[in-house]
Order: C-alpha cells, then sequence, then structure tokens
C-alpha cells in the first residue's frame, strides 16, 4: 500500500493554508510503533472474526487460541520505518507511483509459454546483484493463477481512494482555493482535471493538446463493453 500525504491543509473555517515544519513531517519512531500496534491488532481481530485465512504449513493457525502467542515476539521487535527525501525528486515519485496504478499483475509481453500444465514467464532475479538478472520463471498453471489472482482487489476494494481535499466530490473547488491562497499558478501544460467545459452556448469545448496544441476530434462515442467500429489510425498519423 502507498499513500501519498500533503505537506499540509486548509484551516477548519478554510480561509489561510497552515503547512508543516520545513525538512520534518513525521517521527519515524512514533510511526513505526504505532504501525505495529495497528497492524497487529487488525491481524488479531481478523482472526477472530475467522476472516484470515492459513495454508500449507501454516494450517495449524486456524484453531481459535492458536495464534494468540505468535505475535508476541513482534510486539517487540523493532519495525522498520523509513522517511527521507526521494531520490529523484516528488515528480518522479508521483510518476512511478501513477505508472503502478495503471499496470496489472504481468504484462502479456513477458509470457513465453502457457498450456493446460506449465506456464513460462520473465521475471527479475533481484538477488543477484549483477549481471544478467532476467530470468525464465516457469509455474504449474494452477499456481500461476493463484499467484496472479492475488493482485485482484477483493470486492468493495478500491485501487485508489481520494480523501481529504483530494476527495472526488470537492477536490476541483479545493485545489482551486488552496492555489488562489497559495498565489500559485497551474503550470503549462498542467492537468487541471478538465479534459472539456462549455461555452457560452452550451457547446462542448475541448482543451487542446498539450504537445502539438492542436484540438480533439472525437471520432466515435461508445460504452463499456462496447466493441468500437472505427479502427485506429495508421502508426504515423497517430497523434
Amino acid at each position: 500500500m502507498h499513500a501519498i500525504v500533503p505537506g499540509g491543509g486548509l484551516s477548519q473555517d478554510g480561509t489561510r493554508w497552515i503547512g508543516c515544519r520545513p525538512r520534518f513531517f513525521l517521527s519515524v519512531k512514533v510511526l513505526s510503533r504505532l504501525f505495529r500496534r495497528l497492524f497487529l491488532e487488525g491481524l488479531i481481530r481478523l482472526h477472530r472474526t475467522s476472516k484470515l485465512r492459513f495454508f500449507g504449513a501454516l494450517a495449524g493457525l486456524t484453531g481459535s487460541g492458536s495464534l494468540a502467542a505468535h505475535p508476541a515476539p513482534l510486539r517487540k521487535t523493532d519495525w522498520v520505518a523509513c522517511a527521507k527525501p526521494p531520490f529523484g525528486g516528488p515528480e518522479a515519485v508521483l510518476a512511478g507511483l501513477s505508472r503502478y496504478t495503471r499496470r496489472v499483475a504481468i504484462s502479456n509481453q513477458r509470457l513465453v509459454s502457457a498450456n493446460a500444465g506449465t506456464v513460462a514467464f520473465r521475471c527479475k532475479d533481484y538477488r543477484i546483484r549483477r549481471g544478467d538478472r532476467l530470468k525464465i520463471m516457469r509455474l504449474r498453471t494452477d499456481e500461476f493463477i493463484r499467484r496472479f489472482l492475488i493482485h485482484v482487489l477483493p470486492s468493495g476494494f478500491h485501487r485508489i481512494r481520494h480523501t481529504g481535499f483530494l476527495a472526488n466530490g470537492i477536490r476541483r473547488g479545493r485545489i482551486k482555493k488552496i492555489r488562489h491562497l497559495l498565489n500559485a499558478e497551474p503550470e503549462p501544460g498542467q492537468a487541471t482535471g478538465e479534459a472539456a467545459s462549455e461555452d457560452p452556448d452550451g457547446r462542448i469545448v475541448c482543451r487542446p493538446g498539450p504537445k502539438c496544441g492542436g484540438a480533439m476530434r472525437i471520432v466515435e462515442a461508445f460504452t463499456r463493453g462496447q466493441t468500437p467500429k472505427s479502427r485506429a489510425p495508421p502508426l504515423g498519423e497517430a497523434a
């Protein structure tokens, strides 16, 4: 799980921006102990309500009292929490997370072969510090499916959640107010959350492309699950 937390927020009355202290955001020791307590409490709670499942060598922990003694050593262990500036700056972090949120567990390009019994795919062996990390891994088909489904969110879960002033219902107005309070304007070409707007006559006006400056041409509109009838333009003519 990844969380992006802004370095400040609006005051209660919404008239000023309250920023965090420069070069300080959170105490890593406090964060480590708090996360340790909340994680272990949640683990025990799931076990008591029979929502925690164990397989293989851990199947013996399924009983009602079998898990009680296991978290005890973990409560005395220092959990690692790290807080430091990103190497490539905040922009690099956002760019990396944005790619991650749009990916699936494994892309078709990594698949080498597949049949009823075995699936082979390319992977990186991070235990190799130097040289060629790219390897071919082979798994039983049922094991490959099990690992793939681990990445599928359970019912009711969302891949991305926005809270605070970034909540979907209030984000546009709050960001506009924050920019006004900070005397900050969007950079040229920066996304503003509006792909199109209406002119005084009620006609839809699309924003120009950030690179070419041209107007967007709507070729076809189709609903989810419907197959587009229009063909994609040749690669050399695509915008």
